[in-house]
C-alpha cells in the first residue's frame, strides 16, 4: 500500500506540470478552466452520460495523459487496461471501481485509486450518484489504454451502503 501512495505522490508533480502546459519560450502557460472543451465520452468506450476534458496528451518530454472525467449516475467506462497503470483522484461525488474478479470498491471525493499496469478494470458513477475524477495514465512504448467490452448492467452492481 505504501508503494502505491509513493507512486501517486510521484505522479502528482508531473500531472501539475503537464496541466500548466509548459512550452518552448515560456516558463508557464496557464489554461483557464473554461478553455478546455468538455466532450461527450464516446459510446464505444462508455455507458451512460460521460463528459471528458482532455487536459494533457502524452507528448515529449512528458509521458502522462490527464483528463477530468464526469460520470452521471449509472454511467461507467468499459472494461479496459493501461500499459503503465492509471491513477484516479476523485474530485466530486462517489463512484465505483472494480478489477476483474474482485469486489466493487466505493471511491469518493478525495480518494485516490491506483490501478497497476495491465489490470483489467472499470470505473464510473454509482447507480444513484454522479462522480468526477482526474485520470492520470502514462504511455509506454506508444500505448496508453486498451479498451475492451462494455460493463453489463448485471456486472454494474456495487456495495449497497
Amino acid at each position: 500500500m505504501r508503494t502505491d501512495w509513493l507512486r501517486v505522490l510521484r505522479s502528482l508533480p508531473i500531472a501539475v506540470t503537464l496541466l500548466v502546459g509548459a512550452s518552448v519560450g515560456q516558463a508557464q502557460n496557464v489554461v483557464g478552466r473554461n478553455s478546455v472543451e468538455a466532450k461527450p465520452g464516446p459510446a464505444k468506450t462508455f455507458t451512460g452520460r460521460v463528459t471528458v476534458r482532455r487536459l494533457t496528451s502524452p507528448a515529449p518530454p512528458g509521458q502522462a495523459g490527464t483528463a477530468l472525467v464526469a460520470f452521471s449516475p449509472g454511467a461507467r467506462s468499459n472494461w479496459h487496461t493501461h500499459t503503465a497503470g492509471q491513477t484516479l483522484y476523485v474530485t466530486q461525488g462517489c463512484g465505483w471501481t472494480q478489477e476483474a474478479g474482485g469486489p466493487v470498491a466505493r471511491i469518493c471525493q478525495g480518494d485516490t485509486a491506483y490501478v497497476k499496469p495491465g489490470v483489467r478494470h472499470w470505473h464510473g458513477a454509482t447507480a444513484t450518484t454522479g462522480m468526477s475524477h482526474l485520470a492520470i495514465s502514462e504511455t509506454l512504448a506508444g500505448k496508453n489504454v486498451t479498451w475492451l467490452e462494455a460493463v453489463t448492467d448485471a456486472q454494474f452492481k456495487g456495495p449497497q451502503s
